[in-house]
C-alpha cells in the first residue's frame, strides 16, 4: 500500500466491493437508447467519485444496448434487455475510495425500475478489520 501524494488517500490496498444488481420493470424505450444509457453510467459513476478512463458501447439488432466503462479503481458495465423491461448492472470497485453500490442507486433512479434485486459482494482484504 502507498499514498497518493495529490489526495492523502492510500493507494494499492487489495480490496473492493462488487456490485450486481437486476432492474426490472424499466421503460423500453430507456433501455434501447445507447446515448441515454451512457450518459446515465458516466453521471452515476462520477457522482459516485469513481475514475472512468474508457467509456464504449453498443446497441444490438433488433434492440437491447451494452455499456462498459473502465475505471481506474476496476470496471461497470449495463447490458439490457429492452423486450423485458430488465437490464443487469455489474459496479466492481477497487479500494475504499468509490461507491459502487452509490452508482447502482444512482442508476436506479435514473431508469424507474419497478423492482431492484442488488447484492454487494466484498472481496479482497477487510483493512479496518485484519479480516482476509
Amino acid at each position: 500500500m502507498s499514498i497518493d501524494a495529490g489526495t492523502l488517500q492510500p493507494v494499492g490496498l487489495f480490496t473492493g466491493q462488487h456490485v450486481l444488481a437486476e432492474l426490472e420493470g424499466v421503460a423500453a424505450e430507456l433501455l434501447d437508447d445507447e446515448r441515454f444509457l451512457t450518459d446515465a453510467l458516466n453521471s452515476a459513476l462520477d457522482r459516485s467519485q469513481a475514475t472512468v478512463c474508457d467509456v464504449i458501447s453498443k446497441r444490438f439488432e433488433p434492440q437491447g444496448v451494452t455499456v462498459l466503462a473502465l475505471l481506474s479503481e476496476s470496471h461497470a458495465s449495463l447490458h439490457s434487455y429492452p423486450e423485458n423491461g430488465s437490464i443487469f448492472v455489474d459496479v466492481f470497485t477497487c479500494g475504499n475510495r468509490a461507491q459502487p453500490e452509490r452508482a447502482v442507486h444512482l442508476l436506479a433512479e435514473a431508469l424507474s425500475p419497478t423492482n431492484v434485486n442488488c447484492r454487494t459482494i466484498r472481496r479482497g482484504h477487510d483493512y479496518e478489520t485484519g479480516l482476509t
